[in-house]
Parts: C-alpha cells; structure tokens; sequence
C-alpha cells in the first residue's frame, strides 16, 4: 500500500490529506480563508499566500493524526503546483519539497484540474473511462474528455469569466457576502427564476462558454430597477441562467463524445439546483451522472493527493527544482477531430 500526503495551496484553501493507492481518503483536512477575504468580496493573493504560511504545518499535522500514521509511513507526496495564485502555490510547493527532501520520499506536481477530475474516482472507484467531466469552479469552467487516468482533453472553456466567478461578483453587486455562488443558492431557495429574462450566453454555439456578459446584464438590471425586485428573485432569474448554459453545454458534449458517464466536479457542482437540473437530465437520457460530495467539489488535498498517485504508483517523481506555474490550460481537442 502506498501512502501519499496530498497539498493543496492554489487559492484560498489550506489543505493537507493522506490518500491510500489513489482511491481510499484516509483524512482530509481543510482550512478555508472565507472569514478572511469576506471583507474583500473576493481572495486576496497576498494575504493568501500569508495565511497558507501559517496554517500550512499545522494541517499537515491534523492531516497525519486523523489518518493516524506517522511521517515515516509515507511513502510519497504530491503537490499542487499549476495553475493558481503564484505566492499561494509557492508556499505548498516549498513545503511538499522541504518534507520529501527530509523524508525521502518521491514528490510529484499535480494539475489543480487534474485534481479535480481524480475526485471522479474518488467518489466512484469504478467509473468507466472514457467519461466527461463539466469542470466548474470560482476560476475555470470547462468540458474535458477524460480517456483514462492520464490522459486528457479540454472540449470547450470559457473565453472570459468563469460560471464561480460569475457568482461571486453578481453578488457582490447585489449586496450578498462572499462567497457568492452558496450566498445565491441560498436566497435564489425563496425566489422566482423566471422574474428576470437574463440572457443565457452562447447557449446555442458549440461548447464554449461566456459570462461576462451576464455579470453586466445583472449589473444594468440592478441600475434600472431601484430596488423594486426583491433579491430572492434576483438570484433565482440568475442562478437559473447559469444552471441552463451549464446543463445544456454539457449534455450537447456527453452526445458530441459519445460517452456515458458525466462527471462534475469544482466548487459550483455543490449547488443543489445545478446538482438537481443534472441528475434529471442524465436521467432522461439513461447517463451515468457522478457528483462528488461537497467536501470534494472544492478545493482539497484528497483529490490532489488521488491525481498524483497515477504518477507515484507508476514510479515516476518531479525533482526538489520543481517549478510553479500560475497559468497552464489543458491541451485542446477540437470537436471535429472526434468525428474522424
């Protein structure tokens, strides 16, 4: 059995998490900064980056107690080291090479996506490859062809903001805390979706995607209405535009592929509208549609930890010059290659 210590730094969570052979979370310990930044209405790198300093050593520590092994029953680490906020996977990219280099142990570098494509199998041990996976978070939104556990394809992503980052500052504008996606969720519980008519963005062109444009549709909304609509329909006119564009994006990719399994994973897939519009769907058209709890739809190590047991089981290791990287897209698969 191989255990690997999974770090998860990218953003604004602090996370360490021991991970047996990839798929059996032995713990999972997260430390979010959301009091911190709820001042802001959004992360501050910098303060980030601090906070991921402090809090670093003692999860790590949480993270052995919880899974009740020792240092030296590691067998290896793995590390989040694209893309993200740069001070913010510095901080868990020098700690993960510090305890490897003490340890001895091998150390790999994960894609922050990569990691949350693991959470897949995670969640279902045995999904059938090849699968979809709607990636949907505060920083990425994007349909990727998972062929096997290695392998790779980005479909379509968003040419601008992504459908978290939509959420949190369409909040923001409406007077909502941080973060915006579960403050929206909560009050879209009491609204109408069908109040405001907000345009659903690039609904009916391939597999792309576009928000900004609904973030300013909001914004003008909230300057010509003075206060008239209440909130709660506010946020279900928007969430409803969003969950749309999301559903109907990925069901059009599940047939363009042809596979049978959609998967979904990143902070959004924990809303309980977009989860419900998915399960009805996938449903109707007999797919097999993977979820994964809340505890693995955001940030985590566990996932981290599942992604780069791929490479460690297979032998393979980044050296102590492991490099960090804040932008890295997965490499593209145009649709039309699929057909051939």
């Amino acid at each position: 059995m191989m255990n690997i210590l999974g770090i998860e730094t990218s953003c604004d969570e602090t996370s360490a998490a021991v991970v047996a052979d990839g798929v059996t979370i032995r713990s999972n310990v997260v430390a979010s900064q959301i009091p911190l930044h709820q001042r802001w209405g959004g992360v501050v790198p910098e303060l980030a980056s601090r906070q991921h300093i402090e809090r670093l050593l003692p999860v790590v520590i949480e993270a052995l107690e919880q899974s009740s092994l020792d240092l030296p029953e590691i067998n290896g680490i793995a590390v989040t080291n694209r893309p993200g906020l740069l001070g913010a996977l510095l901080v868990g990219v020098c700690g993960a090479k510090s305890l490897a280099w003490a340890m001895s142990v091998p150390m790999v570098g994960v894609h922050h996506l990569d990691g949350h494509i693991a959470s897949a199998w995670l969640t279902e041990p045995d999904v059938e490859f090849p699968f979809l996976c709607l990636l949907v978070s505060g920083g990425h939104t994007e349909l990727v062809l998972v062929m096997d556990r290695r392998k790779r394809f980005s479909l379509g992503r968003t040419r601008d903001d992504a459908a978290g980052e939509c959420f949190d500052k369409c909040a923001r504008a409406m007077g909502l805390p941080y973060p915006g996606g579960p403050a929206i969720g909560k009050s879209a519980a009491f609204g109408s979706p069908n109040r405001i008519p907000f345009p659903r963005p690039l609904l009916n062109e391939g597999l792309e995607f576009s928000f900004s444009g609904l973030k300013t549709a909001l914004i003008r909304f909230l300057s010509e209405d003075g206060g008239k609509t209440s909130v709660e329909d506010i946020a279900a006119s928007l969430q409803a535009a969003i969950v749309e564009v999301l559903v109907e994006k990925a069901f059009r990719a599940v047939k363009t592929v042809g596979v049978n399994t959609l998967c979904v994973a990143g902070g959004v897939a924990a809303n309980q509208e977009l989860k419900r519009q998915l399960m009805a769907r996938a449903n109707q058209m007999g797919v097999r549609c993977v979820i994964p709890p809340p505890i693995l739809c955001t940030d985590n190590a566990a996932m981290i930890a599942a992604a780069g047991a791929v490479r460690l089981l297979a032998g393979e290791r980044d050296s102590l010059h492991l490099d960090t990287i804040p932008g890295e897209p997965i490499p593209q698969l145009e649709t039309a290659e699929l057909r051939r």
